[in-house]
C-alpha cells in the first residue's frame, strides 16, 4: 500500500471524533493522555445537547454535520490528521470513505461495518486514498490477554484441544430504546456484532485461523430487529474445536466475559466481568512469565476496559512513522468475515466454511 502521507514529527496530531455518545468519552481522556502529541481539533454530534458537552470538554471546533466536518477539514492543507468514528456501525463504511476521499486516516470503532461487502470497500477506499484505516480493539491491549497471547506464541500449550468464549451481559430494554438506531440491522447489529465483536475478535488473534462456524440466534426477550442471544460452534484450521456463547439477558447485571483455553500441556480460563482477571493459569512446564500472573489481573467497573490509551499509543506512533498498526482495516476484517459467517449459518441452517468469497 502507498501512503500519500508523510509522518507527523513536528507538531501533536489532530484528532477530529464524530459520535459523541457512550464510547466518546473513553476517546476524549485517552487522547487527553497523550496530549503531549495529539490534541481534538474537531468534534461532530447531531444531537446539540451532546455536542455542546463534548465542545466544552475539549475545547474543540463543533459541527452539526460530518460532511460540512469532513470539507473543513480535509483537502489540500488538511485541518487535521485522523477522523475519529464513535458513530453508529451502519454509518462507518461511508464516512470512512468519505473521509479517505478527503485524504484523511481514519479511525473507526468497532464493529468496522455491519455488513460485509461495506466492509471490503472501506479497506479499498483506504488503500486507493493512500490513508491508514484503524479498527479500534482496545482488548488486545489488556493486560491478561497479552499474557495469554504470550503463552500462546511461545507454544505453552502444546496442541490445542478447546476454546470457549462467554459473554453473559445484561442489557435491558431501556438500552435499546436510549437510542433509535440501536437494536437494528442496518446501523447497530446485535450481541454478536456489538457487544461481543471484541470476544470475536480474539478467536482468530489468538487462536488463529477459523475453518468453520455453525450458529445459531434468537431474539427471546428484548423488542428488537436483532439477536439478544446466541451461540456459535467452531472449528478452527489447528484442529482446536469451541464455542462462543453470547447474551444479553443475564440478570440482574453483567456477569462475565471469558476465554478458556484448553491444549495438550496447559489449562487457562481468562475471565471477571471483560476477561480482566486470570481465574486459571496451570502449565506442565514452568516460565518466568508465571511470575507477572499477580499484574496481570485487575479490577474493572467497565466492560470497555482501559484498552483505549494504549490503544492510541499505537495510533500515534503509526501517524509519527515510528511502528506499524496492530489493527489495521485487513486485521479488522477478519472478526467482520467470522461475524458474518456466524449470521448467515444462523439464517441459512447450515455450516459457513471459511474464507468467505469475496
Amino acid at each position: 500500500m502507498h501512503l500519500s502521507h508523510t509522518p507527523v514529527t513536528d507538531r501533536r496530531l489532530r484528532f477530529a471524533l464524530a459520535g459523541c455518545g457512550r464510547i466518546a468519552a473513553n476517546h476524549f481522556e485517552a487522547l487527553a493522555r497523550h496530549a503531549d502529541r495529539a490534541e481534538v481539533v474537531a468534534v461532530c454530534d447531531t444531537d446539540p445537547a451532546a455536542l455542546a458537552a463534548a465542545q466544552a470538554r475539549t475545547g474543540a471546533r463543533g459541527f452539526t454535520g460530518y460532511s460540512q466536518m469532513i470539507a473543513a477539514l480535509g483537502g489540500e492543507a488538511p485541518g487535521a490528521d485522523c477522523v475519529v468514528l464513535a458513530t453508529p456501525s451502519g454509518l462507518h463504511p461511508q464516512q470512512t470513505i468519505e473521509a479517505a476521499h478527503a485524504g484523511l486516516h481514519v479511525m473507526t470503532e468497532k464493529p468496522m461495518a455491519t455488513r460485509w461487502a461495506d466492509g471490503l470497500a472501506m479497506v479499498k477506499a483506504c488503500d486507493e486514498a493512500g490513508v491508514r484505516l484503524f479498527v479500534v480493539k482496545q482488548n488486545r491491549r489488556n493486560r491478561t490477554l497479552q499474557l495469554l497471547r504470550r503463552a500462546l506464541q511461545a507454544g505453552r500449550f502444546g496442541r490445542l484441544y478447546m476454546v470457549t468464549v462467554n459473554v453473559f451481559w445484561s442489557r435491558p430494554q431501556s438500552y435499546y430504546d436510549s437510542a433509535e438506531w440501536r437494536g437494528t440491522w442496518e446501523f447497530d447489529g446485535g450481541a454478536f456484532m456489538n457487544q461481543a465483536s471484541h470476544y470475536i475478535d480474539l478467536l482468530d488473534w489468538l487462536i488463529g485461523p477459523v475453518e468453520s462456524v455453525m450458529a445459531y440466534t434468537g431474539t427471546l426477550a428484548r423488542d428488537i430487529e436483532v439477536e439478544d442471544t446466541g451461540v456459535a460452534a467452531l472449528k478452527w484450521r489447528n484442529g482446536a474445536m469451541g464455542s462462543v456463547n453470547v447474551t444479553m439477558l443475564t440478570h440482574p447485571k453483567n456477569l462475565e466475559g471469558s476465554i478458556t483455553v484448553l491444549g495438550e500441556k496447559g489449562s487457562v480460563r481468562v475471565g471477571g466481568v471483560a476477561v480482566n482477571k486470570i481465574e486459571h493459569w496451570d502449565f506442565a512446564e514452568p516460565h518466568p512469565m508465571d511470575a507477572e500472573l499477580d499484574d496481570a489481573s485487575y479490577q474493572t467497573t467497565s466492560v470497555y476496559g482501559f484498552g483505549h490509551p494504549l490503544y492510541y499509543d499505537g495510533v500515534i506512533g503509526t501517524l509519527r512513522g515510528e511502528c506499524e498498526p496492530e489493527t489495521d482495516g485487513r486485521e479488522g476484517l477478519k472478526s467482520l468475515e467470522l461475524l458474518i459467517a456466524m449470521y448467515r449459518s444462523a439464517r441459512d441452517g447450515k455450516r459457513i466454511n471459511l474464507p468467505l468469497e469475496y
